[in-house]
């Protein structure tokens, strides 16, 4: 459990930086800083993260101890595909096709993808081998060089270039900070085996078509949204859709960085059934805690907004991230819910469909849409767009004849979220400022707690008593 602690850490520090790097860079140099790093993220997941996934699922230490070839495989295949990268860059650079951004921004969008890739990589491996120090080593690292180079370069120079710059400097002085821990003397280059990459790439292919398929949708639009109302109204979109995005990663992501490690721990020494009930369990889980924080989330925007959205994004904000939060559920239900399902049984070709699905949505929606003076209809398109995907990803995984969680504990917490909203709602109206937000979130917080307990939604009152009881009759 103590990897939790540095994971939250990591999403509250992201979260402050998002928010002083649009502050210090303002909206027309933000949407910009986003786009590149969309970009970036694109070119990351479709060269790298295959890796990331890799090391996931077949890395672990055992694995280090018996099979070194894992390792060395993992590592010789990064090493090759930078240069691909670096290559591919080169030759669009040179070429002179316009894709929106400078030649600058393009080349710090690689950069951006190598850097993060690294990092994205080796805490992967870190999180395999349960090493809870070097993980948290790594990402308080990481976040204390993040707030001094990237924001401090966004300070200095008010520019998005030199803030990227700040933001790969970052990852890589964590990595280098931390080498030592990193290391692996027995995965020599030479034990690095074709057959190992064509049996992960059948795992992780898949997945990483259907992770470029979805990150499509919300890099299309921004571009769309800076190519027709400018980037001042694409970088308030985008800032947004990135609070947004990283509130609902937050929560999806540690329940992953945790259930779903576990799993994969139960498949191996327990086998394929433990593991199944383990998902079904987890996939509950998310939806518990997910479906209140979304909700939370709409009832304290307005003070959230008048506290810590930059002025110049104001109004605008609460709007997108209004429109843009049923599609954000969605997602976070899609990758750390639903898709672990078809990962711990490695039949992850479906997500492909699922993801083109969703794509397709999204273009069907902004057709028939009709336009809008902003960039609403980006919003409402994506939402729509990941709904219909999420739709589909559950339609696909009853053919796996899986194992589901209870249908009590799902519909007692949409219940619990639905009172939840009647109770506190209308605290909304409240004058916004702190007060106001502390009032919401604990009225809130009480709410659904008293009605988890209540319930004993997944067992939650037992596993309290379980721990409580025994220091209450001391």
């Amino acid at each position: 459990m103590r990897v939790i602690v540095p994971f939250l850490c990591n999403t509250l520090l992201n979260f402050i930086t998002g928010l002083l790097l649009a502050k210090f860079l303002g909206p027309a140099e933000y949407g910009r800083l986003a786009l590149t790093l969309a970009v970036g993220m694109a070119i990351q997941t479709l060269g790298f993260d295959w890796l990331r996934l890799a090391a996931i699922r077949f890395y672990s230490e055992r694995t280090r101890r018996t099979e070194p070839h894992v390792r060395a495989t993992l590592d010789a295949s990064f090493a090759a595909l930078i240069a691909v990268v670096c290559v591919v860059g080169i030759g669009v650079l040179v070429s002179g096709v316009d894709v929106g951004l400078s030649h600058a921004l393009i080349g710090l969008a690689i950069a951006a993808s190598i850097a993060n890739g690294l990092f994205d990589y080796h805490t992967a491996l870190v999180r395999a081998r349960f090493h809870d120090r070097t993980y948290a080593r790594l990402i308080i690292g990481k976040n204390l060089l993040s707030v001094s180079l990237t924001v401090g370069a966004a300070i200095l120079f008010g520019s998005a270039e030199m803030a990227i710059v700040g933001l790969c400097a970052s990852m890589i002085g964590s990595l280098l900070l931390s080498r030592s821990a990193l290391s692996d003397v027995d995965a020599r280059p030479r034990l690095a085996t074709r057959r190992f990459v064509t049996s992960v790439l059948g795992y992780a292919a898949p997945i990483v078509l259907a992770n470029m398929l979805y990150q499509i949708i919300p890099l299309t639009d921004r571009a769309m949204a800076a190519s027709q109302h400018g980037f001042a109204v694409s970088g308030q979109f985008s800032l947004a859709y990135d609070i947004g995005f990283r509130i609902a990663a937050a929560i999806g992501s540690t329940m992953d960085v945790l259930l779903f490690q576990m799993a994969v721990r139960l498949d191996e020494h327990h086998g394929a059934e433990r593991a199944s009930e383990a998902i079904a369990r987890n996939l509950g889980v998310v939806f518990a805690i997910l479906a209140p924080a979304c909700a939370g989330c709409w009832v304290v925007m307005p003070s959230f907004e008048r506290l810590v959205v930059p002025e110049e994004f104001r109004g605008p904000f609460a709007h997108y991230f209004t429109l843009l939060l049923p599609g954000l559920f969605c997602y976070a239900m899609i990758h750390w819910a639903v898709n672990p399902m078809f990962q711990i049984r490695k039949q992850t070709r479906s997500l492909i469909a699922v993801a083109l699905i969703a794509s397709l949505a999204n273009g069907f929606l902004l057709l028939v849409l009709p336009a809008s003076s902003d960039a609403s209809t980006y919003a409402i398109a994506q939402s729509g767009a990941l709904l219909v995907g999420l739709v589909a990803l559950l339609l696909f995984a009853t053919r796996l004849a899986p194992v589901w969680p209870a249908p009590r504990n799902l519909g007692l917490a949409t219940l619990a979220t639905a009172l939840m909203v009647a109770v506190v709602g209308p605290l909304r109206g409240m004058e916004p400022g702190v007060l106001a937000l502390m009032v919401q979130v604990v009225a809130g917080a009480v709410v659904y707690a008293g009605l988890a307990m209540g319930f004993n939604l997944f067992g939650l009152r037992e596993a309290v008593m379980a721990r409580v009881g025994p220091r209450l009759s001391r």
